[in-house]
């Protein structure tokens, strides 16, 4: 009790207050206690712990899995993580590829369990984080392996005092590690393949998330890359059984993304090849160790297939599924639809990579494809049309083997278009030189009937034989002739029982007569008017049927 004057109060009164005492929450106190308990545990405790003393014991249990020299850096310890931190990491590549670092990573962090390590010292790993690891991926020169191949099936023991040394374990047989988290933040993954001139392809921001991890069992991983040329890759899935004698050949279902794929520089496509566009992909791709297919649809912009050709002007859309021997690295492209707007062709054959570059032996087939669906895409395949003109209306049939390595294939066949017009094309204009053929339009396209003929086509150039060409205003011309690789032409025409050849460029042709045009010419217009014959007698014409 308490007795306080108050200001203005007669003289003899008091005022009285009672205090009434505070309850405690005992369970808050409690908890601040415990709280404030882990807190100073927390600070203090890695005070008290020399934290690189477990440096032996993780280099040699990381060495032991994955059968490399593996060096961690200095170590420190996080108890609000659980964790034990190195400074940096390096895991020693295969000799057979590499005297440099197969993973040297800036940070790695592995989670422990606590308990065991402050009472036992016992070193019991959880959960492995690389930060911004740099990981370098090496292909054998004949294709059959990759340095990755030989992770944990070569076992390390660790022989104090030295370094780990490769002990005399099965092949076959898979370490027995296992965490519940394995992760790679933020990393860089290098490409390049043993005695190759190709300059070595970088992939950044690989994010890898692979929970419960383990050598014997299947486990669920998420990898995201970014593509060189921009785009990503991200893959969603399963994998496992880790194969003990070729990591390379360990099981997997997983969806693919693919945004914004730059074909050329990717390195999924052979750049010998000369393909190049800008891809988007949706599907699957499901392995058993052995056999690997993939399935999905693919969208190319910017489409090119001939190195002399211009990027098509509209998408490309392919629905595919093809097998993979991972073994003979060898393959089968069961299923190849090529669509362009309405024009649907069909691609299918086998191809094998096992050496450099990657062969095939292909089959392109279409029929009665609309040749305004297909205009678009004529310029991707080097095929250049004269300038202002433009394919108009009709149907195209083709029937291609397409066969070799990619930097040096070679595509024979035929084609046969019909009911279709060459719009912007005066060809009466351009046979003006031949006289016989000249004045004969003046229209401004050139409508085509029926066109047919042999195709082959090589690094050399293209042969084109057994033209069988119909054109309403001049009848059939028929002939044969090559392009050069730069484009040039030379044809040997006939129409009209008059010869004439076909020079300049794909993109700027002449027409000028041959010396058996020029004396079919000047007979026509002898003999023709005296003899009220629009063409010379049948022995002349058989003459200078003969070639010069």
């Amino acid at each position: 009790m308490s007795t306080l004057p108050q200001p203005g109060a007669r003289p003899g009164l008091r005022l009285v207050y009672s205090r009434k005492p505070r309850k405690i929450n005992r369970g808050l106190m409690v908890a601040a206690i415990v709280v404030a308990a882990i807190t100073i545990i927390a600070f203090c405790v890695p005070l008290f712990i020399n934290a690189n003393a477990y440096r032996p014991n993780l280099e040699a249990e990381l060495s032991q899995t994955l059968g490399r020299q593996v060096k961690v850096g200095n170590l420190s310890v996080s108890m609000f993580s659980g964790s034990l931190n190195a400074d940096d990491i390096a895991i020693a590549d295969d000799p057979a590829f590499s005297k440099t670092d197969f993973v040297h990573a800036k940070s790695l962090s592995v989670g422990v369990k606590l308990i065991p390590l402050l009472f036992s010292k016992a070193l019991k790993i959880t959960d492995l984080t690389l930060n911004q690891p740099d990981i370098n991926l090496i292909r054998s020169q004949n294709g059959e392996k990759w340095n990755f191949s030989s992770l944990g099936n070569s076992p390390l023991t660790a022989n104090a005092p030295g370094p780990p040394t490769v002990a005399n374990a099965p092949s076959g047989v898979a370490p027995t590690l296992s965490v519940n988290k394995l992760k790679v933040s933020n990393g860089r993954v290098t490409v390049s393949q043993l005695g190759s001139t190709q300059p070595p392809r970088a992939y950044a921001k690989v994010d890898v998330e692979i929970s419960h991890f383990s050598f014997n069992n299947s486990f669920p991983f998420k990898l995201s890359v970014s593509l060189p040329a921009g785009g990503t890759l991200k893959l969603d899935g399963k994998a496992g059984r880790v194969d003990p004698n070729d990591a390379v050949l360990t099981p997997l279902q997983a969806k693919a993304t693919v945004e914004k794929m730059d074909l050329a520089a990717s390195g999924l496509i052979d750049p010998a090849s000369g393909i190049s566009g800008i891809a988007d992909f949706l599907g699957t791709v499901t392995s058993n160790g052995r056999e690997a297919k993939t399935n999905g649809a693919l969208q190319v912009r910017q489409l090119k297939v001939a190195r002399n050709g211009s990027p098509a002007r509209e998408p490309v859309q392919i629905q595919y599924a093809a097998t993979c021997d991972l073994l003979n690295q060898t393959g089968t492209i069961i299923r190849g639809d090529i669509a362009l707007g309405k024009a649907v062709a069909h691609l299918s054959g086998t191809y094998d990579a096992h050496t450099s570059p990657t062969s095939v032996n292909m089959k392109l087939r279409g029929q009665a494809l609309p040749v305004d669906s297909l205009e678009a895409i004529l310029p991707a395949l080097g095929v250049l049309l004269p300038p202002g003109s433009q394919l108009k209306g009709g149907t195209l049939g083709l029937d291609f083997s397409i066969v070799g390595p990619v930097d040096r294939l070679v595509t024979t066949g035929k084609f046969h278009l019909e009911g279709s017009s060459l719009a912007g094309f005066n060809l009466g204009s351009n046979l003006a030189s031949i006289s016989a053929l000249s004045g004969k339009t003046k229209q401004n396209n050139t409508k085509i009937q029926n066109f047919s003929a042999n195709v082959r086509i090589s690094p050399d150039g293209a042969r084109v034989t057994d033209i069988d060409l119909l054109v309403p205003l001049f009848g059939t011309v028929t002939g044969s002739g090559t392009v050069s690789p730069s484009g040039a032409l030379d044809f040997h025409m006939e129409a009209d029982n008059i010869s004439f050849l076909i020079r300049g460029t794909t993109v700027d042709p002449k027409f000028m007569p041959s010396a058996k045009g020029m004396a079919t010419g000047l007979l026509q217009k002898t003999l023709g008017p005296a003899s009220g014959k629009k063409s010379p007698a049948p022995g002349v014409t058989g003459v200078l049927k003969k070639k010069p």
